[in-house]
């Protein structure tokens, strides 16, 4: 009779089965997410380059997504593209992401107070990405950013509010993930990360003056939602809109009162105790 603690070769099969499964899992939506990030159509050879997963191994997952209709590759061409199935996907999350339809009249309202452009935004990994935007009536120059655009983290208004609303535990964590991605840029990262950082806990808003686009500027505030995830509002716009002065004076004030209204209708708060303490 086997002993209790004896491996079965059945279930090691199983288990290392399951393990390729999942690492094949994870390598096509490495896959999806480097074409969705490319500016054009995407060979298998750029995958390979981009990803390191070996030529006959892309090849193969490039055809099971072709397969599942996530990926059209182009008529006589060895580049793929993007399917509107991927787009139900993104539409299904925002149809279920409740705080976009709670928090949209308060930063309509934002919008049309100051003038500028206003996003909310949460993370991806080491970026923030807009989960809506809202473009004053009243604008001549507004944001081309859309709903799925992406921000730096480490370089704006909108990425340094978001570390300010984190655990200390968890904004060092993602500080030093965003130092080890930055590689030899870092010291000239690390400054103006950690002002504008120092600026969100101590007055609850960060200020970020052509750091991430010459000519752009912006301001913006975190918050906490009722189920402690995270969220960060962005309002900003051509630098001769909002000076450093009027996203002080004028645009910051504004802005904080916007994510008191949201926090209120939501449930939520507008910092983490450790952030709260630290300011």
């Amino acid at each position: 009779m086997p002993m209790q603690n004896e491996r079965s070769p059945g279930r090691e099969r199983a288990r290392e089965k399951d393990g390729e499964e999942v690492t094949a899992l994870a390598r096509g939506l490495d896959v999806l997410r480097r074409i969705a990030a490319a500016d054009a159509p995407v060979s298998n050879r750029e995958l390979t380059d981009w990803t390191g997963i070996p030529k006959p191994t892309i090849s193969r997952i490039t055809a099971t997504l072709v397969g599942a209709g996530l990926l059209l590759r182009l008529p006589d061409s060895e580049r793929f593209v993007l399917t509107a199935s991927v787009l139900e996907l993104s539409n299904g999350f925002l149809r279920n992401f409740d705080i976009r339809a709670r928090a949209r009249p308060f930063l309509i309202r934002l919008a049309e107070r100051t003038g500028l452009s206003v996003h909310l935004a949460v993370r991806d990994r080491l970026e923030m990405v807009v989960i809506d935007a809202i473009r004053p009536r009243s604008a001549v120059l507004v944001s081309r950013l859309e709903v799925g655009g992406r921000m730096d983290l480490s370089r704006t208004a909108v990425g340094r509010a978001y570390l300010a609303v984190l655990s200390e535990a968890d904004r060092g964590a993602l500080i030093g993930s965003l130092q080890t991605a930055s590689g030899d840029d870092w010291p000239a990262i690390a400054g103006g990360l950690q002002r504008g950082l120092d600026d969100a806990l101590r007055l609850g808003y960060a200020i970020s003056v052509g750091e991430w686009h010459q000519g752009l500027n912006a301001v913006a505030a975190g918050f906490v939602g009722p189920s402690e995830e995270r969220y960060s509002v962005n309002c900003g716009g051509a630098a001769h809109q909002c000076s450093t002065e009027i996203l002080t004076d004028d645009v910051a004030p504004a802005l904080l009162d916007c994510i008191e209204q949201i926090t209120r209708e939501i449930g939520g708060t507008r910092a983490t105790n450790a952030a709260r303490v630290a300011g």
